[in-house]
This record gives structure tokens, sequence and C-alpha cells, in this order.
């Protein structure tokens, strides 16, 4: 009788055991009848083949709309179209960007779906998401917007010189949908939101108009003067100019002095350069001249002897 617990307890940690390895052959065999189930692994393969068809098939569609994109913005068709190339250029990249965006967003629904994956509070829940973010970043919108019409509309492109709000003038560096970058002529970066940006003032669209007022003195002979600086105008060179230097005539009369103004076209946002060299051109002809106020007595003596 004192041995019958002890038998029993070893009894029950028997069916105990034998229970466990019952589940456990159990489990082994659903497993096996799993992964020997000719149906799922067919259903897997036809998944796998959706898939890779999906992703073969998006990736053609990326590249013909690339090739479509490069031939439509080659610099022919943009000369044929009269479009300037650093708008095509830019035009390109951003509609090769938002294509590349949109076609691995839809190839990522499809994948989900592949996986029966209800889509429906996924889109929902984007949707919801995508309106507060909105709500809350109204400004980063606003500079999104912006950029996209500053680059479809060509304002301006990489390489121009602006002028923006009177305020910040140089060399674009870089347009971005949310901002852009511009460095002027002494250095300084300027980093501007596109919401930021009006009243823009494009130097680097069309030729400029060099203007250089010359002042003679209100003493001397006024058709001498003239034609002085006529023959300085008429020899004037440079790389930068598009036409002959003109020479309007008087500009204004004082007391002292009369202003006499001269034109010249030059290429876009070279008009700095040109009237510097135009301005030194006029100097040496009054010099040769030997005009009092621009060469001193001495300086012709000295040239003389």
């Amino acid at each position: 009788m004192a041995g019958y617990p002890q038998a029993f307890l070893l009894e029950g940690a028997g069916e105990t055991i034998e229970k466990k390895l019952t589940l456990w052959q159990q489990f082994v065999n659903d497993i096996w009848d799993s992964l020997s189930d000719t149906h799922m692994w067919m259903g897997v393969l036809k998944v796998v083949l959706r898939i890779l068809v999906i992703l073969i098939v998006s990736r053609i569609i990326r590249i013909v709309i690339n090739r479509l994109v490069d031939n439509f913005m080659n610099p022919k068709a943009s000369r044929r179209l009269k479009l300037r190339t650093r708008r095509v250029q830019t035009v390109g990249k951003l509609l090769k960007n938002a294509a590349t965006y949109i076609i691995n967003f839809i190839v990522l629904l499809l994948v989900l779906n592949e996986f029966n994956i209800n889509l429906a509070p996924l889109l929902a829940g984007a949707g919801v998401i995508g309106l507060a973010i909105g709500f809350g970043a109204q400004s980063l919108v606003k500079d999104v917007i912006t950029g996209f019409f500053v680059i479809l509309e060509d304002h301006f492109s990489v390489g121009d010189v602006i002028e923006v709000g009177g305020k910040f003038k140089g060399t674009v560096e870089m347009i971005g949908l949310r901002a852009t970058r511009i460095r002027s002529w002494t250095g300084e970066v300027y980093i501007l939101p596109n919401g930021n940006i009006s009243d823009v003032t494009n130097y680097s669209v069309n030729n400029a108009l060099a203007v250089v007022d010359v002042s003679v003195a209100a003493t001397e002979n006024l058709d001498h003067m003239a034609e002085i600086v006529k023959n300085a105008a008429a020899k004037f060179e440079d790389t930068n100019i598009v036409g002959r230097a003109e020479f309007l005539g008087i500009q204004s009369v004082t007391a002292s002095d009369v202003i006499l103004r001269l034109t010249v076209l030059c290429r876009p946002n070279t008009q700095a350069t040109v009237s510097r060299h135009l301005n030194a051109e006029v100097k040496k002809a009054f010099e040769a001249a030997g005009i009092p106020r621009y060469y001193s007595i001495e300086a012709m003596e000295r040239a003389g002897s």
C-alpha cells in the first residue's frame, strides 16, 4: 500500500509525457502535411510569379517613360520648341522622379494585394494622415506647390542670375521643390523657401543694355567732344557685345558739365563688364585727344618729350 501512491504518480507522469509526445507528433505531422501540400506550393508559386511579372512590367514601363522624356527633352527638341536647355533638363528630371514615385507606389499596392491584404483601410488611413500633414505643414505644401510652378513655368533655371524681392541677388545653384539656393557674386549663399519667393527679376533671359554716361566740361567744344566719343564707340570691341556701341547724344546739361550717353547691346548679365571696358576706351580716347579734364598738361609734355 505504501508504494501505491508512487506507482500512481509514475503512471500519471507517463500519461502526461505520452500526451506531449502525441501533441508534438501531431504538430510535426501538420507541418509535414503543409509542406507536402502541392496545392499550397502551386499557390505560392503563382503569387511569386505574379509579383515577378509586376516588377518586370513596372521596370519596363519606367524605362519607356524615361526614354520618352529623354527624347522629348533632348537639345534638338528644345530648340525646335523654343525652350531653354536648362529648363528642359530641370523639367525632365522632375518628370522622371514623379513617374518613379507613382510607379513604385502602384507596385507596392499590387504586391500587397497579392498577399490578400485589404487595401481599403490602408488607403483610408493614408488619406487621413495626408490630410493631417497638410494642415500641420501648410508652409511646406505652399513651398512645394510654388517650387513646382517655378520649374514648370520657367521663372528661372539653374545658372541664371536673378534678384528676389529686391534683396537677394546672385546665381541660382539649385532649384528644389521646397527651397532654392542662390550664391551672390561676393560668395554669400541664400537659401530661400519657394513659398517666400516673389518679385523675381531674371537677368539671364534676354540680352542686356550697357549704358555709359560721359561727363565733359561745358566749356569744351560740343561737336569736338561728340566726335571723340563717336569714334571711341565705333572702334569699341568686346567678346560680350552683340551689336555696335551707339552714341545717343546729350543726356543732360549743367552749368559745369555736359553728359553724353553711349549704349551697347551685350549678352545677358554682362552689362557691368562691358560698361567698365567702354568707360576705359572713352577715357583713352580723351587722353589721345589731349582733353585737359582727362589728360594733364604735364602728361602731355612728358609724352611730347
